[in-house]
């Protein structure tokens, strides 16, 4: 049988997958969630991805870049108190225009997301 657990941020391992963002992750059997710090001018490169995504502003300020199918873009304000819903495949991007706190929730879940495909770019 599946067992209950509690998990607490500070002692979940933390990693870097790219400049000026650090997160923490939970990944479950059919979803994960990420606590993600982003500093003030992290860029998160256009991505998509299998997963839906929703992205909740605990605090800061994010703007986020969705692209259309006619590779227009359109540009959201998601501030604290405000979720960012993202559909499967919907490519975007992001910027932190103050140091940014987001708690990402993803289904299905991954070990890798758009931040671990830009490793290292």
């Amino acid at each position: 049988m599946k067992q209950a657990l509690v998990h607490s941020w500070q002692n979940l391992s933390q990693d870097s997958p790219m400049a000026k963002l650090s997160r923490r992750r939970i990944i479950g059997e059919k979803m994960m969630i990420s606590e993600i710090s982003l500093e003030k001018g992290c860029l998160v490169p256009m991505h998509q991805h299998e997963n839906e995504q929703f992205s909740c502003i605990l605090k800061g300020w994010l703007r986020f870049s969705i692209q259309h199918s006619d590779n227009t873009i359109t540009q959201y304000d998601v501030r604290a108190g405000q979720v960012m819903e993202l559909p499967s495949q919907v490519p975007h991007a992001a910027e932190a225009i103050e140091d940014t706190l987001v708690l990402d929730l993803f289904s299905p879940p991954s070990a890798t997301t758009g931040i671990d495909v830009h490793r290292g770019h």
